[in-house]
Order: structure tokens, then C-alpha cells, then sequence
């Protein structure tokens, strides 16, 4: 791409980005700008004003043709209320201008969350979180950088359109060579605002690069340390880190070289400009008053001639925060939704399955023709091998993932069917890998959902939490740390279910969540949702016997197919694969017990 059609790219889009923005909040932009105005017609009034004064007062008084008198009241009247004016002018552009950037930025990440929000989980699986949350705070930031100085740049560009029609209307010369400065200055900020363009993209890519790497050191810090990989990880850090620091420091060289020429360029205009006025004056072609008028615009336009190329640079600037902004929500990998509302009945709901099929990439089958018909009201296990799909069912159930071929029902309904927020109302997932906010426990469950009291306790005492949130220091009021790291592995797997079960859905999806609970906890556990008043199915992906033999029926699956269907000992009995799996679960277990209990005599020796 040649350079004409770089800097034809960088302002159509940069435009493009402008109206969006403007057209969002038009009232505020228009009350900036007026301010802007009022601020440029107040600079062009102060000249004149300053002009009339200096031929009316000021020289006839000097030259000894006037006395002074009382005159003088109505000259500073009269700059008094310029300055008034003017003021005015300053204090609506500048709270209009910053309320508009300000709420821009908050309506981005707002769009951005949102939207987010509703893309489906594959398009998460291939997205950096670091990256996204630099694209939410730093890019979602940068792409507003324009609004700050966008009003005050349209109140310049008028005063200087102003200043050169009373410069070329005071003398012709004059205007013609403010004119052609004025172009100058402007095809050096062109020039610069496109060239600084890659430079800003590739300062926001390395941006989001850092982010990202110091998000999964952050995140990965317990492995990091077990591990011994601190130096490695720093040293990960270190060099994204430099990358951004040469970035930077190509953009600000680019700045600086074309910021020097920028700052330089108005003074060597002034200068020419007030040769060729004095020579002017000396000639008769001006007044004094005249000069002054022409001089004060002139040292009033050099800050209206460099904001000109702020706005330019911005532009450039805001524009590559936009881009990847823009990348996030120009994606429609949308869940789509019917318009089916949820149906509270008092009893558990009926789900069936009709020749499930799914992957996660093409070619990579993970379920295939999987049938299932569970009656409402039931607790089944979904029992099976590693990699034989069990948790790609458990997500299918509760729609995180829709089926690549057949469907799945909810008392006859297509999970697909429902509108957005209805099905949650429905249906519980409960994954092994618990999830706590940065919120007490009762925040927790709640998740800002007004649920009485009552119905929290009776949660927590079914997720056999109630003892250890009970002695916590503020109880249900304590504060659990990001990602709970104030409780043990089973105490947030069991404040996980106490969430899930809060919300009296009509179909519990435990995935293996209680792992990390003691065997007898567990079995409590399921042994209470089984005889609770609870208008719940449960389906629970298990690993424990002593937790399987209490489901009413389970799902045996292999190879992503549901090889038998049935109660633990009828299939214990008929598939001998489903019994040497429940026998490998039984040593497993045998031998984890033995070793704590080695653990257990060596530490009392």
C-alpha cells in the first residue's frame, strides 16, 4: 500500500470512528464544540477588540492628540467582557469535552463485556484473556484518546478559518502567507499522524502480549512456584517487555521528529509574518492597530495550529486502539437464543438426548449418536473413561455448548429454544474446577440474585458447608479472596454447589464437582440431594463407587458413545468394561488411602 493510500485509510477510518462516537452522544459533542466556539470567537473578538483600543485609545493618548480621561473605562470594559466570554467558552468545552470521553470509555467496555458475554465458548478457547482484558482497559481507553481534543480542534479550525479571512481582509499578502503556513503545518501532522499509525498498532499488540503473559504468570503462580520457573517466567516477561519498550520508543522517535518541525514552523510563520507586516506598516499599506490585530492572532494561533496536529496524531492513535477493539466486537460467533421463557414445575425435569454428535475441531469426534432419556426427578451417574466425553455431555446438558448434529430437550423443549436468561433459570452446572469471586460467601451464592435467607442456609447445609462457613471469622459475610483462596480445594467446590443449589434448578450438572471432598462428605452429599425436597434431576459425572452405587441409574460412556444404560450392579454384572473401570476406581482409591496413611504414621513418628 503506497503512502497517499495509507493516509487515505488512516482518515477514512479515523472518521468513520469519529461519527460513530458523535453520533452516540451528539448532545455532549455539540455542547463541547459550542464551547469551542464561543472560545475561538472570543480569541478573534480579543484581536479586534485589542486593535480598536490600540488605534482609539492607545495612540491618540501617546501621541499627545487625546487626553486620557475616563476613555480608558470603556477599553477595559470592554476586554473584561472578552475575557468573561472567553472563560465561558474554556469551561463548557473542557467538562463537555471530558464528560464525552469519559462516558465513551465506559460505553465501550460496557459493549465490550456485553458482547463478549454472548459469543460462545469456542470463540473464548481461542482468545488470550490477557489480551482481552487489554483490549477492554487499554485499547478501549485509547480508542477515545480523539474525543479530548476533537471539540477543541473544531473551535481551532474555526478560528483559524476566522484569523485568516480578517488577516487576508486587514491585507492580502499577509493572508496568502498565513494561508500557505497553515497547509504546511498541516501536511507535516498528515504525514506524521500515518506514518506513527503501525507504529501505534504494534505498541497495542505488544500490549496486549505483556498483559496476557503477566495474566498466566499471575494466575499460574502456585505452579510457577512448584516448579521452580520463576526466573524462566520473569525472563518471558522481560523480553515482551522490552519488545513494548521498543515500540514506544519508535513512536515517540517518529513523534519527535515530526514534533519539531510542528513546534518550529509557527514561530518561523510569526516571524516572516511580522517582517513582512513591519515592512507593510512602513509602507502605509497598515495601521498600527492593524499590526497589533495581526500579531496578537498570529501569537494566539500557535496553539490552535499545533492542537490541529494533536488531533491528527490522536486520530492515528485512537484509531489503533480501534482496530482491536473493533476485532472483538465485529465477531458474531453468537449463541443463539429462542423465545421460549422457563417453566418452574415442582418436579425435576425430563432430559433426553437424540443422536448427540460433537467436537471441539473438525475431524476430532468427541460424542457421537449419544441417546439418553432420563426421567425427571432422578439422580444419574455419567460414569466412563478418560477421554470418553463425560464432560462435554455435562456442558451439552446445561447448552455451554450446542450439539454439531441431533438435539438435546429439556421436557420436550430443544435447549436451543429458550431465550437468552431463561434456561439458567432451569438448569445448575456445577464444574470440578471451582470458580469463587473476589466477594463474601454470601455474594457468593447470591450473585446478586435476591434470594431469602432461608434458601441460602438450606443450600449451604446441603452442600454440607454450613459447618466451616459457620466458623469462619464473619461468617457468611467473610471474604473469600480471588478465586476463594481463603478456602481449601472441597471448601470451594462445596460453596460452588451451595450456589448451584440456591437456585433450586429443575436440572443439577455436577461435573465431578466434588473431588475434592472426603469420600464420605460426598457420598453425604449426593445422599441428601437424592432425599431433599429438591425439584432437581441430578446428573453427576463420578469417579467414586461409594458415590456411583447411589445414583438411581448410570450413563456408561466409551469412546464418546453410550455403551449401556442401567443400575450400578445390573452393569457391574453385564459390562465387563464398565466393572474393570470400577475396579481401577477401587484401587486407585485403595492406594491413595494407603499412602495418606503412610503419611499419616510418619508424621506421628
Amino acid at each position: 500500500m503506497t503512502a497517499p493510500e495509507r493516509l487515505s485509510v488512516v482518515l477514512r477510518d479515523g472518521l468513520a470512528l469519529v461519527r460513530r462516537f458523535v453520533r452516540a452522544r451528539p448532545g455532549a459533542f455539540a455542547l463541547a464544540v459550542g464551547g469551542a466556539t464561543v472560545f475561538a470567537s472570543a480569541i478573534v473578538l480579543a484581536a479586534v477588540v485589542v486593535g480598536r483600543v490600540t488605534d482609539d485609545l492607545i495612540i491618540p493618548v501617546l501621541d499627545g492628540e487625546a487626553a486620557l480621561g475616563s476613555r480608558w473605562v470603556g477599553g477595559v470594559l470592554l476586554i473584561t467582557g472578552v475575557a468573561v466570554y472567553k472563560a465561558a467558552g474554556i469551561t463548557l468545552r473542557r467538562t463537555f469535552a471530558g464528560w464525552l470521553q469519559g462516558r465513551t470509555q465506559a460505553d465501550l467496555r460496557y459493549q465490550l463485556i456485553d458482547h463478549q458475554m454472548r459469543l460462545r465458548l469456542a470463540w473464548f478457547r481461542r482468545q488470550s484473556t490477557g489480551d482481552l482484558m487489554a483490549v477492554s482497559e487499554t485499547d478501549g481507553r485509547q480508542a477515545t484518546y480523539i474525543l479530548a481534543p476533537l471539540p477543541f480542534g473544531t473551535g481551532s479550525l474555526l478560528l483559524l478559518l476566522a484569523s485568516i479571512g480578517i488577516i487576508s481582509w486587514i491585507d492580502s499578502l499577509l493572508g496568502g502567507i498565513t494561508l500557505v503556513g497553515l497547509g504546511g503545518i498541516i501536511a507535516i501532522d498528515l504525514r506524521g499522524s500515518w506514518r506513527t499509525f503501525e507504529a501505534f498498532q504494534a505498541v497495542q499488540h505488544s500490549r496486549g502480549l505483556v498483559s496476557g503473559i503477566a495474566h498466566e504468570s499471575f494466575d499460574g503462580a502456585l505452579t510457577v512456584k512448584a516448579l521452580g520457573r520463576e526466573e524462566y517466567e520473569t525472563e518471558r516477561l522481560a523480553r515482551a517487555s522490552e519488545k513494548l519498550r521498543d515500540d514506544i520508543i519508535e513512536v515517540n522517535r517518529l513523534w519527535a521528529f515530526y514534533g519539531a518541525f510542528i513546534e518550529s514552523f509557527p514561530a518561523v510563520g510569526t516571524v516572516v509574518l511580522l517582517m513582512v507586516g513591519a515592512l507593510r506598516l512602513k509602507g502605509g499599506s497598515l495601521t498600527a492597530g492593524e499590526l497589533v490585530t495581526v500579531t496578537y492572532l498570529l501569537s494566539l494561533l500557535a496553539i490552535p495550529m499545533r492542537l490541529m496536529g494533536w488531533v491528527f496524531w490522536d486520530l492515528a492513535h485512537s484509531l489503533a486502539g480501534w482496530r482491536r477493539v473493533d476485532t472483538v466486537l465485529s465477531e458474531r460467533d453468537f449463541l443463539v437464543h429462542g423465545d421460549l421463557a422457563a417453566d418452574p414445575q415442582p418436579t425435576g425435569a425430563a432430559v433426553e438426548g437424540a443422536a448427540v454428535g460433537f467436537a471441539y475441531s473438525p475431524g476430532e469426534v468427541i460424542l457421537s449418536g449419544v441417546e439418553l432419556e432420563i426421567p425427571p426427578s432422578r439422580t444419574v451417574a455419567v460414569v466412563g473413561p478418560t477421554g470418553s466425553g463425560k464432560s462435554t455431555l455435562a456442558m451439552l446438558l446445561v447448552r455451554l455448548w450446542d450439539p454439531d448434529s441431533g438435539a438435546i430437550t429439556l421436557d420436550g423443549r430443544d435447549l436451543r429454544r429458550f431465550a437468552r436468561a431463561e434456561l439458567p433459570r432451569e438448569v445448575a452446572f456445577v464444574p470440578q474446577e471451582a470458580f469463587l469471586f473476589n466477594e463474601d460467601v454470601r455474594g457468593n451464592i447470591t450473585l446478586g440474585m435476591p434470594l431469602p435467607e432461608e434458601q441460602i442456609e438450606a443450600a449451604l447445609r446441603l452442600a454440607a458447608a454450613d459447618e466451616f462457613v459457620a466458623a469462619l471469622p464473619q461468617g457468611m459475610g467473610t471474604q473469600l479472596g480471588e478465586r476463594g483462596t481463603t478456602l481449601s480445594g472441597g471448601q470451594r467446590q462445596r460453596v460452588a454447589l451451595a450456589r448451584a443449589l440456591a437456585r433450586r434448578p429443575r436440572l443439577l450438572v455436577l461435573d465431578d464437582a466434588t473431588s475434592a471432598v472426603d469420600p464420605s462428605v460426598e457420598a453425604d452429599i449426593l445422599r441428601g440431594l437424592r432425599e431433599a425436597d429438591l425439584p432437581s434431576t441430578v446428573v453427576v459425572v463420578a469417579y467414586r463407587p461409594s458415590s456411583i452405587a447411589l445414583a438411581d441409574t448410570v450413563i456408561y460412556l466409551d469412546g464418546g458413545r453410550v455403551v449401556a444404560h442401567g443400575r450400578h450392579g445390573e452393569l457391574l454384572a453385564t459390562e465387563p468394561g464398565y466393572a474393570r473401570l470400577l475396579q481401577a476406581y477401587e484401587e486407585d482409591a485403595a492406594a491413595r488411602q494407603a499412602e495418606r496413611g503412610r503419611g499419616t504414621e510418619g508424621g506421628a513418628s
